[in-house]
This record gives structure tokens, C-alpha cells and sequence, in this order.
């Protein structure tokens, strides 16, 4: 495969890259067990875990609010094929006026997200009753854009509340690493903050130091560890804990990538404030 993040290559070798080991959904092991998994590995990787049509038909439903011109001609919304252009006048992706800043503010996402098997999976990963935190951001990434998430830990941009989070990834589609999957760097989660504090330094955005790094190449050699993969298919769903490194890939394949993320804190904790309102891609948090 040819990979990059953010236009800069990745070899995708066995020194760097990795499969991540995924986790039975039926059925799914008891609450002790799965908490001891995201304690060891610091993810979970629940292949379908949701029911897959379901997925589909959210696709289906945020891509039919694209402008005309934006899927390819003789595509159905469903697939999600990019045409190759974005039409003029369309704002930047998830700000006022584009599609996605509606569509986290709708009914039928509220519906999608309204699944009684997150937050019982979330109740039991925290071992408390879960709710799920109103900044819910939905992405979307198309070829040739060259952007994609930077390495980073969750927690460094909802520092001002609770340690105790837990986020879920929904790839809304098939997902595998051409199209900008995800990807975690392995045992990441035990590494100290002060051990990847000097790859801040090598950034494209200087002015903001909660990204570690955009280079995922230089950040695994500097770190010694491999980037963890799989090919994410509809129905799939990530959790993972809030000091894991991760990233993503840029998309490249004609299917676009859109993905939900969420993240779900204790009822009884007390949440990063920026969290608590209706996200929008400028909101500064």
C-alpha cells in the first residue's frame, strides 16, 4: 500500500505498521474482562459491533446533502464516490453553512447516535453510568485534500475536566487504510507525556502544541513503536482511552472516508466544559 498522513509518506512495512487485535462481539466479553483489555492494549477494535445497514443508511443520508457536483455522476449518495471537485461556494468543512454542521445538530443523527449498545458499552468500560458528551464530531475527508489527523492524545485537547473518558470511532463505511483509516501507535497509552514532548517540535502547525506530530513515519522511529491497522469495514466500532497516540491516513481511494467521533464520561464526573455544546469545526476546541 501507498500511505501517507498530511502529504508525507509512510512506508508500510512490518517495522512500521502492525494489525490491531480485535476483540469478539458475540458475543462480547463480560464488563471485568473488557476493561482489562482497554487497560492493556488501550484500545478496542469491535468489528460489528453495529449493525451495518444502519451505517450505510447515515452515509447515505450526510452524503445526499452534498451540492450538486460533489459526488461523482452516476453515484448514489450511499457510496459516497467524490467526483474530484468541491463546488464553489461551499464553506469549509464542519463550519456554519456546510452540511456537517447541520447534520450533528439533526434528528436522524441523534437517532443514529441514541443506541442503547454505546452507552451500555461505555457504563461498562467506566464502570458507572455513562452519558455521552454533546461535542460530537463528524468527518469527512476526500483524495487529493491531503489532511488528515495529526498524532495526537485525546486527552490533550479536553484537559480542563475529568481524566476518565472514554471515545468511540464509528467509520461510517468501509474503511481501510487508503481511505483514511485511523491508526494507533502501539502501547502508546503507558509512554509518559514528557517521552513524546520533543516531537511537538516537528509540526506543521507551530502555533498550536497539542498535536504531537505530522510526520507518522518520524514519530514511530522516535518513539520505537508501530502503527496498529485494519481494514475497517461499516459496523465497526474503535474505543479507545484518552492517552493513546493515534492518527490518521490520508484518503486516497475514490470512496470518501467519514467517520463519528464521540466520547462518554461518568454521570457523576464533572466534563470539559468545551465539551458541552453542539460541535463546530471552528469552535477553537
Amino acid at each position: 500500500m501507498n500511505l501517507s498522513s498530511n502529504g508525507i509518506p509512510i512506508p508500510f512495512s512490518p517495522e512500521l505498521f502492525g494489525p490491531l487485535r480485535a476483540t469478539s462481539t458475540d458475543p462480547l466479553p463480560d464488563p471485568v474482562a473488557l476493561r482489562e483489555r482497554l487497560r492493556t492494549d488501550g484500545y478496542l477494535y469491535l468489528p460489528g459491533f453495529l449493525d451495518r445497514e444502519e451505517v450505510l443508511r447515515l452515509r447515505g443520508r450526510y452524503f445526499s446533502r452534498l451540492p450538486p457536483g460533489f459526488l461523482a455522476p452516476g453515484t448514489s449518495a450511499r457510496e459516497g464516490v467524490f467526483s474530484g471537485r468541491v463546488p464553489d461556494g461551499l464553506p469549509e468543512h464542519g463550519v456554519p453553512g456546510h452540511p456537517a454542521h447541520d447534520f450533528v445538530r439533526s434528528e436522524t443523527f441523534d437517532r443514529f447516535l441514541d443506541d442503547p449498545r454505546l452507552r451500555k458499552l461505555a457504563t461498562d468500560l467506566l464502570d458507572g453510568d455513562a452519558r455521552m458528551l454533546p461535542r460530537r464530531i463528524l468527518r469527512h475527508f476526500h483524495r487529493g485534500a491531503r489532511r488528515a489527523s495529526r498524532a495526537h492524545v485525546d486527552f490533550d485537547y479536553m484537559d480542563e475536566g475529568s481524566p476518565d473518558v472514554v471515545t468511540t470511532w464509528i467509520p461510517v463505511g468501509d474503511c481501510p487504510p487508503q481511505s483514511g483509516a485511523l491508526v494507533y501507535l502501539e502501547g502508546s497509552h503507558r509512554l509518559p507525556p514528557e517521552a513524546y514532548e520533543p516531537l511537538r517540535d516537528t509540526t506543521d502547525r507551530p502555533d498550536d502544541r497539542r498535536q504531537i506530530c505530522h510526520d507518522l513515519e518520524f514519530t514511530a522511529r522516535s518513539l520505537r513503536r508501530r502503527w496498529l491497522w485494519t481494514d475497517f469495514a461499516a459496523g465497526d466500532v474503535m474505543v479507545h482511552v484518552p492517552r493513546v497516540i493515534h492518527a490518521s491516513l490520508d484518503a486516497t481511494t475514490d470512496a470518501m472516508r467519514l467517520s463519528i467521533d464521540t466520547r462518554f464520561v461518568r454521570q457523576s464526573d464533572t466534563p470539559d466544559p468545551r465539551w458541552l455544546r453542539a460541535w463546530s469545526a471552528d469552535d477553537g476546541a
